[in-house]
């Protein structure tokens, strides 16, 4: 289950919006951009189709949690639409981050004492 975030009408972040706040953490970006984004920071094991993508992007701009920019670089199609963080998205991404640090940090240490089937 996702950690919901500290607002409390903000969604619980899903493992696809975690992904797109990562994206994001490194500027604004359209669409494509942050499913590549995704798949190379997750060295490929994250692949998100549009539907998900633009569902998850509907929920988090609906959350405050990224907002919408005009501003796009020289010679860029306007048909585009740019996404950043806002302070509120970059609080969500920095304490999802933190909480799935500790899990992971429980999972070596206990992992060594697991009995792998």
């Amino acid at each position: 289950m996702a950690a919901s975030t500290s607002k409390s009408d903000a969604p619980a972040l899903t493992p696809a919006m975690h992904h797109i706040l990562l994206a994001l953490l490194e500027g604004d970006r359209h669409g494509y951009a942050i499913m590549q984004a995704i798949e190379l920071i997750s060295r490929g094991e994250m692949r998100l189709g549009p539907g998900t993508l633009y569902t998850s992007i509907k929920k988090l701009l609906d959350a405050k949690l990224i907002e919408e920019t005009d501003e796009r670089p020289d010679e860029d199609d306007e048909r585009r639409r740019y996404y950043r963080l806002s302070s509120a998205g970059r609080e969500a991404v920095l304490a999802e981050t933190r909480r799935l640090s500790r899990l992971v940090a429980f999972a070596h240490k206990h992992a060594r004492h697991a009995v792998l089937a």
